[in-house]
């Protein structure tokens, strides 16, 4: 009952601080993400630091001559990024959902990789293509990667399945333009689903990557 609550409050956070800025007046709303993403929270997604540490990963980025952003500047910031990734992946399985001023990416690995492998498939490389020439312009965030797994297996090799599928689409970013000194890399393995694991549809929701985007404060 007391994790039902937590996951509760945790949904309601999500759609009270998933606002957008309105372009015609400056009102601040709820974006249809982030009442979709109240789903997201629920089931599972991250609301945490970013990986690393804030602190560490700002100096990384300060001496890379990457600044921060500030006030109202960093929301209009994220609605720009956001409406320019939501025209860039549309059509796809590719999730954009906003949590705040923050975004995640979500990445079923069906459209990612083969079962057990950590290579980006072919077909999707065009949508991560995408992806990357637009964190390459907006680049006042941290980009962390995290992979994750269903139960099937043992927890050590779904870690470590994890950790190689996150390594394998940072180093892709990396390699179409996104500056190393933003990108951070986490496997959780299976602890993390956001559905059940006891139907073919859950295992398959739960083998996803995620791109968290976060603002960079000044």
């Amino acid at each position: 009952m007391q994790m039902l609550k937590w996951t509760t409050a945790a949904a309601l956070a999500t759609l009270v601080a998933g606002c957008v800025t309105d372009p015609e007046t400056g009102q601040r709303r709820p974006s249809n993400a982030a009442i979709g993403g109240v789903a997201g929270a629920l089931g599972g997604y991250l609301l945490g630091d970013v990986v690393g540490g804030r602190r560490d990963r700002t100096e990384k980025l300060l001496g890379a001559g990457i600044g921060g952003l500030a006030g109202a500047g960093i929301g209009a910031y994220m609605d720009r990024q956001e409406r320019e990734l939501r025209e860039r992946t549309a059509g796809t399985d590719v999730r954009v959902i906003r949590q705040g001023d923050e975004l995640v990416l979500s990445m079923p690995s069906g459209i990612t990789f083969a079962t057990g492998s950590a290579t980006v498939q072919p077909q999707f490389r065009p949508t991560l293509d995408q992806v990357a020439e637009v964190l390459g312009r907006y680049e006042q965030t941290y980009v962390d990667v995290y992979g994750h797994t269903d139960s099937v297996g043992s927890d050590a090799d779904n870690l470590a399945l994890s950790q190689r599928r996150a390594e394998s689409v940072a180093g892709y970013l990396e390699s179409h333009g996104v500056r190393r000194e933003r990108v951070g890399t986490r496997g959780y393995g299976e602890t993390q689903p956001v559905a059940s694991n006891d139907s073919d549809e859950g295992r398959a929701a739960n083998r996803r990557v995620e791109i968290k985007i976060v603002p960079v404060e000044g």
